[in-house]
């Protein structure tokens, strides 16, 4: 008996030993299957940063064939705040200011002995850049005589992982737009920094909104169109995938349920009472992006903090979320609106005064 006793115990032994292995040998081919997978993904994002470095250098050489029988192109190098989250606080230069790129578009017939009004032009995109989309829009401003000054605040794409991933949306990304606009009014004696106006669409509606709230002294007017206006609102009716966005480690870092004041906070709907400067405001009811009810959300909320502004709700107008930057005559007959409001308060050499004027302009 103790000796079938001793030889169950062995074969016990030699099973419970076999199955530690063979979980052992399951779990090392689980580990390096994701470690596999881990390097594989990151090679994928690295690809796609690298992407999106290649088409920015051919969107910028695209700029002086589209625009440059009408403007002087420059892209400066300048600086904004220091990075919103730094892994290492103690590292040398950790709280350097973020480096970033801005564009400068400056009619060629221009007097430089003269003063001239300047537009900081914001692109939209939670992630994204200033491209030739804009070319149209450029050429217009260019023959008004405005100077534009077009930021590629931080979180742009086309500049690599590290200045993506310093991204701050609705905080200090707003910093780096005024940067910009302090920049051009500092380095370029013939922009009148009394005469500075901002305009943007989307995101670049959002920060127009969050700049003039935060900046009212700095500009003379200002346009948001289709902008994002309440991220708790919205983050409600977009996807997870959009919600990721700004819950990523190197973002925020939470959901908007597990900090909804900090989402409250990058939010234009949640400081109207600081509104003081002229603004004008345009939704669109059949944008699938920014929904109009978010649009609206923002109107009233400036309408109950007793603010004086412009706004107009468009029916069903062709092209939704873009339809007042693309190239159909309604959108045309709302750009010429747009510069005809901003005009009256930057005072341009050579306003608009019809269709045929914007045509000519914005179409060789």
């Amino acid at each position: 008996m103790e000796w079938e006793r001793f030889m169950k115990s062995i074969k016990y032994s030699f099973f419970i030993l076999t199955l530690f292995s063979f979980l052992k040998i399951q779990n090392f081919a689980q580990e390096k299957e994701n470690s596999t997978n881990d390097l594989i993904n990151k090679k994928f994002e690295d690809l796609d940063h690298r992407l999106d470095m290649l088409a920015k250098s051919v969107d910028d050489i695209l700029w002086y064939n589209k625009v440059d029988d009408v403007a002087n192109i420059e892209k400066v190098f300048i600086v904004g705040p220091p990075p919103a989250k730094i892994p290492n606080p103690t590292a040398m230069g950790a709280n350097n200011p973020v480096k970033f790129w801005a564009y400068i578009f400056i009619p060629l017939k221009i007097d430089r002995a003269k003063k001239y009004p300047l537009i900081v032009l914001p692109h939209g995109g939670v992630h994204a850049d200033f491209t030739t989309y804009h070319t149209h829009i450029i050429r217009e401003m260019m023959a008004q005589g405005y100077i534009v000054v077009a930021p590629e605040y931080r979180g742009s794409t086309g500049y690599g992982k590290s200045f993506y991933e310093k991204i701050d949306y609705g905080g200090l990304e707003v910093e780096d737009n005024n940067a910009a606009r302090a920049w051009v009014t500092e380095n370029y004696d013939f922009v009148d920094k009394e005469r500075v106006g901002i305009a943007g669409w989307s995101h670049g509606g959002l920060i127009t909104l969050m700049d003039i709230f935060q900046h009212p002294s700095d500009y003379k007017v200002a346009f948001a169109g289709v902008p994002v206006s309440d991220l708790i609102q919205r983050l409600g009716s977009h996807d997870k995938s959009y919600a990721d966005e700004f819950s990523a480690k190197f973002h925020i870092g939470k959901t908007v349920t597990q900090d909804v004041n900090e989402y409250r906070k990058r939010s234009p709907v949640s400081h109207v009472d600081k509104l003081k400067t002229p603004l004008l405001i345009h939704t669109n009811t059949n944008d699938d992006d920014v929904y109009v009810l978010e649009v609206e959300h923002l109107i009233e909320a400036l309408k109950a903090a007793g603010k004086k502004f412009d706004y107009e709700i468009f029916k069903d107008a062709p092209g939704g979320h873009s339809f007042d930057r693309i190239d159909t005559k309604l959108a045309k007959e709302t750009r010429l609106k747009i510069y005809k409001f901003l005009a009256e308060y930057l005072n341009p050499p050579a306003p608009f005064k019809s269709i045929k004027d914007l045509e000519k302009a914005g179409y060789r």
